[in-house]
């Protein structure tokens, strides 16, 4: 029996900022810090608590929309200034979702330079002060070298903020910064290694706790974030979603489980952030390194969710997809006393949907095809025969909620590649 996960808004969205920031060693907690000091900021600017809670939950997610490797580098140069385009992509990916609505608008204008006055708009649309704390701490952050002694780079960084005061940015915030700066604390901070923790009690008293619905509408915006990065994998996550509740309900999964491992299903992938876009979209063969490069994703999944105890069996179901029953599945090789029946049904699940959604490069196999590898896989012990037994018995109608799902996915896909001017 399932207790009701009890999960803050801020955890999921560590979560998530953690996946993106292991795409390379160069990014590591660069968003946690960009988090950090918005939020310094915004409390030595006598902002509100909830303005700063946004400026966090802005600063965890800021480059969510810098789908490749080379992007998220690109935005590390410090005077690069061509990186609106990622911006306008993660205000496009988060501003449906109510609770980060804020702070998606806060991201879609962080690149914008003050020049003088001129950047209080841009394409015609105002441009918040939040959005200009934002920017002048990702600038902050690039400057820092985590393999440097902090002591000895605080006056560089000074210097250098300093230099663009009302030219990148808005003098007030330069001498906000300058106040900041001279305590030791804030660049101690900055540089720990408990940094979630330190966040984490920052934005305490305006956290928001997600019911089921919450948690539900979350991992769906966190599919899009995975599968989006990808034309290949543009629908994947939402359809391995659909069949896993299918087939849930059909070996006798409560209402509650269901739902529970629909939010797996969605999540179960989210290791792919960490895995670079150039490797996903690679045409030709992949080479052996590319290759254990890519089945580190389960690892990633399960290590960044693990943090959240409450999610313990969704962490379970969703990164346990790729183990097989005759102990020869990766990361974990768990024997099949130890893996557990929401994990494969996810195992069943993401082979289902991978082989018969329409993909770029060929499309889905034919019914016969599918369920001939179902069973061959089932018969060499890589998947749970039983549940392979029940997709069978199911077929039509659990194929027919994975394209309602993928055709819904499809669309959300296709406006998040037109994106607004």
């Amino acid at each position: 029996m399932f207790i009701e996960p009890h999960i803050t808004l801020f955890d999921l969205i560590a979560c998530l900022s953690d996946a993106l920031d292991l795409v390379s060693p160069a990014v590591v907690n660069h968003h946690k810090q960009v988090a950090y000091i918005a939020y310094s900021l915004g409390k030595e600017l006598d902002l509100t608590t909830a303005e700063r809670s946004q400026l966090v939950f802005a600063g965890a997610l800021h480059d969510i929309g810098a789908l490749s490797l080379k992007e998220r580098l690109d935005a590390l140069k410090f005077d690069n200034e061509n990186l609106h385009m990622h911006a306008e992509a993660g205000y496009t990916l988060l501003k449906t979702f109510k609770p980060l609505a804020n702070a998606a608008s806060i991201i879609r204008h962080h690149h914008v330079l003050w020049e003088g006055g001129k950047g209080s708009q841009f394409k015609g649309r105002p441009v918040s002060i939040h959005s200009h704390i934002l920017h002048l701490a990702d600038r902050i952050s690039v400057l820092f070298d985590p393999k440097q002694d902090i002591s000895q780079q605080v006056g560089l960084i000074i210097e250098k903020i300093a230099d663009q005061s009302d030219k990148m940015f808005i003098p007030d915030l330069v001498q906000a910064f300058r106040s900041l700066a001279v305590k030791e604390y804030f660049w101690l901070d900055l540089s720990s290694p408990s940094i979630n923790s330190v966040l984490r009690r920052r934005v305490q008293t305006n956290n928001i706790d997600l019911n089921m619905d919450g948690l539900l509408n979350v991992a769906c915006l966190f599919s899009q974030i995975i599968d989006f990065r990808s034309h290949f994998t543009s629908t994947h996550s939402s359809g391995v979603s659909a069949c896993a509740k299918a087939i849930a309900h059909k070996v006798g999964f409560s209402y509650r489980e269901c739902r529970l491992i629909r939010v797996a299903g969605y999540l179960h992938d989210l290791g792919k952030l960490a895995i670079p876009k150039e490797i996903l979209e690679k045409p030709e063969k992949l080479t052996p390194a590319e290759f254990a490069i890519i089945k580190r994703h389960t690892y990633y999944t399960y290590r960044i969710l693990e943090s959240i105890v409450d999610i313990n069996a969704i962490s379970q179901w969703a990164a346990f997809h790729h183990e097989r029953l005759d102990g020869n599945g990766y990361p974990f090789h768990l024997n099949s006393s130890e893996i557990p029946l929401g994990s494969r049904i996810m195992a069943v699940a993401d082979v289902f949907t991978a082989i018969t959604e329409d993909r770029p490069y060929r499309k889905g196999m034919k019914d016969c095809e599918v369920l001939k590898i179902l069973q061959k896989m089932a018969d060499d012990s890589a998947l749970d025969s039983m549940i392979v037994s029940v997709v069978k018995s199911n077929f039509d109608d659990i194929n027919s909620l994975r394209k309602e799902a993928e055709l819904e996915s499809a669309n959300k896909y296709r406006n998040f590649l037109n994106l607004e001017d």
